[in-house]
C-alpha cells in the first residue's frame, strides 16, 4: 500500500493540486466504499443513519470523455484539476434517503419524519453526505490515496449531466489518486485554538 503525501516540514496533511497518472482501479474504489468507518463505531450521523445508509452516493468520474465533460460544469480555476486527476468523485446525495429507513434502521421506522417534511429531509440529506464524504475521504487516506475535495462547479450542470433522472443532487467533488510532489503547495497557515474555540 503506498502512503499518502504529507508535507515532511510539518509534518501535516496538505491540499493536492496535481496527481499523477496512476488510476485506482474498481476495485481499489470499491475498497475505499467498503472501508469506510463502521456506523456504529466511528461515523455517528444525523437519525443514526451510517455511511452507505442514508443520503450517500456518488459517481466515479473515470474516462476522458466524462472528465470533458465534467469539466464543462466548473469554474475556470477547477478545470486542469479534473482533468489531470485519475478519479473526481462526484459526492451526491439521494433527497429520498429517508425511504430506506425502515430497512437501514429497523429498530424504529423514522421514515414518516422526513416524508412529511421534504425541508428537514433535504436539510439532513445536506449535512449527512457531507460528513459521510469526509468519512471516504479519511477512507481513501487510509488506502494510501491522496485526495482533493473541492467546490466551484455549478451543480445543476453536474446534476443534469450525471445524476440523471435521480433525486441525487451533488454535494461536492473530490478528486483521489497519488499526488504529485512536484506540483504539491507548502501547508497553509492555520489558525491556533484560541482563535477559533472556545471554552464556557
Amino acid at each position: 500500500m503506498r502512503p499518502a503525501i504529507r508535507n515532511n516540514r510539518r509534518g501535516s496533511l496538505i491540499v493536492v493540486p496535481g496527481f499523477g497518472p496512476e488510476i485506482p482501479d474498481a476495485p481499489e474504489l470499491s475498497a475505499r466504499y467498503r472501508i469506510r468507518p463502521s456506523p456504529d463505531h466511528a461515523s455517528p450521523l444525523a437519525s443514526e443513519s451510517g455511511p452507505a445508509k442514508a443520503s450517500l452516493r456518488n459517481v466515479f468520474v473515470r474516462t476522458p470523455d466524462a472528465k470533458r465533460r465534467l469539466s464543462e460544469c466548473l469554474a475556470a480555476g477547477n478545470v486542469e484539476k479534473v482533468l489531470r486527476a485519475p478519479v473526481i468523485a462526484i459526492v451526491a446525495m439521494d433527497l429520498d434517503w429517508w425511504q430506506k429507513l425502515p430497512f437501514l434502521f429497523p429498530h424504529k421506522d423514522m421514515s414518516g419524519t422526513y416524508g412529511t417534511n421534504p425541508q428537514k429531509a433535504a436539510e439532513t440529506a445536506l449535512r449527512n453526505s457531507s460528513l459521510q464524504g469526509a468519512y471516504l475521504m479519511i477512507a481513501a487516506r487510509a488506502l494510501g490515496f491522496d485526495v482533493g475535495a473541492m467546490s466551484g462547479f455549478d451543480n445543476a450542470k453536474v446534476d443534469a449531466g450525471f445524476l440523471g433522472d435521480t433525486r441525487w443532487r451533488s454535494n461536492f467533488l473530490c478528486s483521489i489518486g497519488h499526488a504529485d510532489p512536484s506540483r504539491l503547495y507548502p501547508r497553509h497557515p492555520r489558525f491556533d485554538f484560541e482563535t477559533v474555540c472556545t471554552l464556557i
